[in-house]
């Protein structure tokens, strides 16, 4: 880590990834710590690594499990499709209410606390879950209610991680920080349906729920002994000269600058097309595949996504350490993301078998990822100083998003019985989010009271 080079957007960098089992000697330590004391040092930055990848792996599990329980949950609990569709549509709304302010919080005093006091929350709720299924006849209101609070704390985790890895990661090594996360999340909806599998037929749904709960809790308590030492109380961070924070209002007012607002908009474009393949890809299968097994297509594109997540991440770094533009890269990541995987989308329009539908919704999932190495780390280029409440807006911005084109997907195969509508609509706005990021993207700094372009005070 000692041996350190210029970006081509001129800022220094180090090289050597996360995970380089190299530890630097105490005079290049010593060195990058008077930079920035604030990074982790490499040992401490290789335990965190997979804490965090378990800690997005929970998260998605623990959101997961009602939906994999709802049709169980429906016959037990005598629900009809509209309570159903009320307990689902609970965490949304949470989740959207809470993304500014856990980002601006983490900005404030540490990503670390933030994750652990949101982990501990919603492993609680998780496992009370079940006791609200037999607490009265309401319990559709009740369990609405659980899942609009799990959304709240949940909201937090993925603004408050963008905030970590701004003060924590030097930048030619996020791409691998934020991939690896979004790779656990993947891994977290595999072990919701493992659990799912091992425990709904034998246990009942409240065992799944039981299990998901006690897992985050056990995670929480890890981060607080080993990483925390038992302190729970937050602390101001303390920030160098060149990473000063700014208010909230100052934070959203760098949304005037061109570079944010393409890298919000594609970020957008690329998380509702994203939810939209997530939401209607198993209807697709069923009603284009009825003889296909399920369980195919509802694990190998997410289990494709682990490694080709880690992938592309693993690929923006070596290209940034390699002395290659940061700009340049981060527009490359999005270039496979949404122009490299519309091209799969498309192909899925055509008579296509069952494997090669297959193959191509593996390939464009795959692709998809590469926007960990992308917009989704470019809001650490851009804004350090606020990125976990910038990129809280950005996550609810596209939450809102998605919800719209889940909707609007759902009523074109309503009226045009076919998916050519839905898949030509995810080529549209993937395209449309591309082509803004590629002419007004840029990785240069903009938060900096020198900032020549705007006044933001």
């Amino acid at each position: 880590m000692a041996d350190k080079h210029t970006s081509g957007d001129g800022r220094n960098d180090y090289i050597g990834s996360i995970l380089d089992p190299k530890i630097c000697s105490a005079n290049a330590c010593s060195e990058e710590e008077a930079e920035d004391p604030h990074l982790w040092p490499r040992p401490l930055a290789r335990k965190w690594i997979p804490t965090l990848f378990m800690g997005t792996c929970l998260l998605l599990c623990a959101r997961m499990v009602m939906p994999v329980c709802a049709v169980s949950m429906s016959a037990s609990l005598n629900w009809s499709k509209i309570d159903t569709g009320l307990v689902l549509g609970g965490f949304f709304w949470g989740y959207c209410l809470t993304q500014i302010l856990g980002g601006h919080a983490s900005d404030k005093m540490g990503g670390e606390r933030v994750l652990f006091m949101s982990a501990a929350s919603w492993s609680l709720i998780t496992a009370a879950t079940p006791l609200l299924g037999h607490m009265g006849s309401h319990t559709a209101a009740l369990m609405t209610l659980a899942r609009f609070l799990m959304g709240l704390l949940q909201g937090v985790f993925y603004p408050s991680l963008a905030s970590l890895c701004s003060q924590r990661v030097v930048e030619g090594e996020r791409g691998l920080l934020m991939s690896t996360m979004n790779a656990g999340g993947n891994l977290g909806m595999l072990l919701a349906g493992a659990l799912a599998s091992l425990l709904l037929d034998r246990y009942g749904w409240e065992s799944v729920f039981y299990a998901s709960g006690f897992l985050s809790g056990l995670w929480a308590v890890i981060v607080w002994r080993c990483f925390l030492k038992g302190e729970v109380a937050p602390k101001p961070m303390q920030l160098s000269r060149d990473s000063q924070h700014v208010s909230l209002m100052r934070c959203l007012r760098l949304l005037k600058v061109p570079s944010v607002w393409a890298m919000v908009f594609a970020h957008m474009c690329i998380s509702s097309t994203s939810y939209t393949l997530l939401s209607w890809l198993p209807t697709y299968f069923e009603e284009s595949f009825p003889h296909a097994k399920g369980w195919v297509y509802n694990i190998v594109p997410w289990f494709t996504a682990i490694p080709s997540g880690i992938g592309g991440g693993c690929l923006s770094d070596h290209l940034i350490n390699q002395g290659y533009r940061v700009s340049h890269v981060r527009k490359l990541m999005q270039f496979l993301a949404m122009g490299a995987s519309s091209v799969f989308i498309l192909l899925l329009s055509g008579a296509v078998t069952f494997p090669s539908s297959l193959l191509f919704v593996c390939a464009a999932i795959g692709l998809c990822t590469f926007t960990s190495g992308g917009v989704t780390v470019n809001v650490q280029d851009l804004t350090p100083s606020c990125a976990g409440a910038l990129f809280g807006f950005m996550n609810m911005c596209g939450a809102f998003m998605g919800l719209m084109v889940v909707s609007a997907s759902g009523y074109l195969i309503e009226v045009t019985q076919s998916w050519v509508s839905v898949f030509s609509l995810i080529v549209l706005i993937n395209v449309t989010g591309l082509g803004v990021f590629l002419i007004f993207g840029d990785a240069r700094r903009v938060d900096l009271d020198g900032y020549r372009k705007m006044d933001v005070s």
